[in-house]
């Protein structure tokens, strides 16, 4: 990659931003005390620490180097490897309003152990509401963070300690607890009640080019220099808490609190089972999306890859629950989640479909003689609210993460040959060992749809599956290779075809994704653009993210990459981890269809 070549424009952000940075300025001056905390334990301040380094292909290092500079992406990468200092509650104005919302989480976070934690360095209530306009029903909760762990972590005393895995570990750094499953490894002769500090378990390179973690589940630590994952561990302590099983039930339990996590790094309220139907817990720049979208009362929307539901039910809750949505995706066991938390929500204008994005267009003619017609549009096909289960039909525990958190890197995509990625090869052997899902165990149903004719929308949504290198904390990447961000941008591209056939003229477009790369991003909206002449970026509100990127990437094997023209970037909203708003990595571009003659 030392050949490739970027032309960039710098661009100054609109003032609006501006105006939105001064709303979240609480948020970084909370965050700016607590960094004056870092951690600094008495005896080893470099190993008893949260500093990781976010570790990525160094071709792919290179390129957003070349993309964004490499002081920048360099603030980048260390944001990702940290939460957002504040929760991002939506609150369902069907059932509830904000101040009351507002009210009811006060009271829980007051009652809960961890109230007096919660509460900001000025002594000013942790929860308040979104001040940016049209945002008004949207709640922050705030949280602070890295604190200064004691880990009592003299040599001659070492600290007894859990190692959990990866995704356990970001999962405890937005305010979960350690749960049996994640743990893999423990110090001898722990006891249920003793404190143990808790410790990141992270891949490393093998010899082969590939990743994985250099040990099986049940490891013994010995905490000492002798230790041969000793020095893997240095950074990437997360935490303090109290063991609520023994060493033997932590490997033999299938499930249950390993370690209550009393003292974290990041102190995050958890939301699991909070004011279930009230509210959702969703991204910041997931909330704008569905705003960018601009649903109206009685309008027909199609959201092409809906779950969890998320924006779905923002979109549902802009419309005032008056329309149609259909709410369509490629996994049973994902539709029948958009039905639950539907559901939850109370809402009746969604419909469900299990339907692959890349096959979302049908023409009249190729639609089977069983199939109904009404209005030109395939209905046989959907699952109504009125014959969904019930809640207590529907197993309990959808996953609070939002696509992994609402954007889950669901990078699903065409076989690429010889290219295809480590993250590919590790999702196809997880299938695998996974075995029979939740559709043969767990009953409910999703209709399958066999797509829909053109010009079958007033609005449709595209939040695209994608690499998600958006999504924080995020503690490694680097599964990911040139190639395969090259080939997310080329499926997405397949699935962007299929949306821009099922907008009727008049309609809008909105696509968006979660993640920092230009390819899936800013290369996509510049292949829309060039291919679709009927299609124009248009105006998006609200707008407080940051703009595109202007220019093209050339690389060393001839491929080029265009991305945005000038003037274009500001038609865009892109949302900067490292940005003073504390956010998600994300991407929304909002497209208006002309005649398509």
């Amino acid at each position: 990659m030392k050949k490739a070549r970027v032309l960039l424009k710098p661009s100054l952000f609109p003032s609006c931003l501006d105006r939105a940075t001064a709303i979240f300025s609480s948020i970084t001056q909370t965050r700016s005390l607590s960094n004056q905390m870092e951690m600094n334990p008495s005896s080893d301040p470099e190993r008893y620490c949260y500093d990781p380094v976010l570790r990525w292909d160094p071709q792919v290092e290179d390129y957003f180097n070349k993309a964004y500079g490499p002081d920048h992406f360099a603030r980048i990468s260390k944001a990702l490897t940290r939460p957002s200092s504040y929760s991002c509650i939506r609150v369902n104005t069907v059932k509830t309003t904000s101040d009351a919302v507002i009210e009811k989480l006060t009271k829980i976070l007051t009652e809960s152990e961890d109230s007096l934690k919660l509460v900001q360095s000025d002594g000013s209530s942790s929860v308040s509401k979104c001040r940016i306009p049209g945002l008004e029903y949207v709640v922050f909760v705030h949280g602070s963070g890295p604190h200064r762990i004691d880990y009592d972590s003299g040599l001659e005393n070492p600290p007894k300690e859990v190692l959990v895995s990866r995704k356990c570990a970001e999962a405890v750094l937005r305010g979960a607890q350690v749960y049996v499953p994640g743990v893999l490894a423990c110090t001898a002769h722990v006891e249920k009640g003793d404190a143990v500090a808790v410790c990141v378990a992270m891949e490393q390179p093998g010899d082969e080019g590939d990743w994985s973690v250099n040990m099986t589940r049940g490891t013994t630590l010995q905490g000492l220099p002798s230790d041969p994952f000793y020095c893997e561990r240095s950074g990437l302590y997360i935490g303090m808490g109290t063991t609520m099983l023994s060493r033997a039930g932590m490997f033999r339990v299938p499930h249950g609190v390993a370690v209550d996590l009393s003292n974290r790094v990041f102190r995050l309220p958890s939301f699991h089972n909070v004011l279930e139907g009230e509210i959702f817990l969703q991204n910041l720049p997931s909330i704008v999306a569905a705003h960018a979208l601009d649903p109206q009362k009685g309008e027909r929307i199609l959201d092409m890859c809906a779950a969890p539901g998320g924006k779905t039910t923002a979109i549902a809750i802009l419309m005032n629950d008056e329309g149609q949505i259909v709410a369509a995706d490629r996994s049973h066991n994902k539709v029948l989640d958009v039905q639950k938390l539907s559901a939850e929500m109370g809402l009746k204008c969604i419909t469900t479909c299990k339907l692959d994005a890349l096959k979302s267009v049908c023409l009249p003619n190729a639609l089977s003689d069983s199939t109904t017609l009404v209005n030109g549009d395939n209905i046989g096909s959907v699952t109504s609210h009125s014959e969904l289960p019930s809640n207590e039909e529907i197993a309990s525990g959808r996953c609070e993460a939002e696509k992994s958190c609402e954007e889950n890197a669901s990078t699903e995509q065409p076989n690429g040959g010889d290219n295809v990625s480590q993250a590919e090869i590790m999702k196809n052997k997880r299938r695998l060992k996974n075995g029979r899902g939740r559709t043969q165990s767990q009953g409910g149903r999703a209709g399958k749809s066999q797509g829909f004719p053109p010009n079958s929308f007033d609005r449709v949504l595209l939040d695209a599956p994608c690499s998600a290198l958006g999504l924080r904390p995020r503690l490694f990447a680097g599964l990911e290779t040139v190639i395969s961000l090259r080939n997310h941008g080329r499926y997405q591209r397949k699935m962007l075809d299929q949306a821009v056939q099922l907008v009727r003229v008049g309609g809008i477009l909105v696509y968006s994704t979660c993640t920092i790369n230009p390819s899936e991003n800013e290369a996509v909206v510049r292949y829309a653009l060039d291919k679709y002449k009927f299609l124009s970026l248009a105006p998006q509100h609200p707008r407080i993210g940051g703009p595109g990127l202007v220019g093209r990437c050339e690389f060393p094997d001839g491929y080029v990459e265009e991305w945005l023209k000038p003037g274009e970037e500001e038609m865009v909203q892109k949302f900067d981890p490292s940005s003073e708003l504390d956010t998600i990595g994300f991407f929304i571009a909002k497209f208006s269809v002309g005649p398509k003659d």
